[in-house]
């Protein structure tokens, strides 16, 4: 344990991943009737504080919570065109990343790669 004390990673539990994705669930209803551009200005600032506590884990924590969350956002859009499921398959070709980086969504793995970047003097 003292290893990873040493290196200064904060792990998150299983506790407050799942408590993100009670906040997350919350935000982004299937059935809520807001503008996808609303709900991610909804959830950004739960996304930048998550963020801003456990910057220091590792990089693939950020890199699945970010999955989830645009699945949980393809999944609006594809309630919207009349489709059923989860947003899976196809419909990473339809929205891709950038399509929501393009909205505005706030990148948990490209914040981690901007914070791991050495100082420029």
């Amino acid at each position: 344990m003292e290893g990873l004390k040493a290196k200064g990673r904060r792990w998150p539990r299983r506790k407050s991943v799942k408590k993100l994705r009670d906040a997350i669930r919350a935000k982004t209803k299937r059935d809520d009737g807001q503008s996808l551009e609303a709900t991610i200005n909804a959830i950004n600032p739960t996304l930048r504080g998550w963020f801003e506590y456990f910057k220091h884990a590792g990089k693939a924590t950020f890199d699945s919570l970010d999955g989830w969350v645009r699945m949980r956002l393809r999944s609006i859009l594809r309630k919207r065109h009349g489709g059923i499921g989860r947003g899976r398959g196809t419909d990473h070709q339809r929205r891709p990343n950038a399509f929501f980086e393009g909205l505005g969504l706030y990148s948990l793995a490209t914040a981690y790669a901007k914070e791991c970047q050495p100082l420029k003097r």
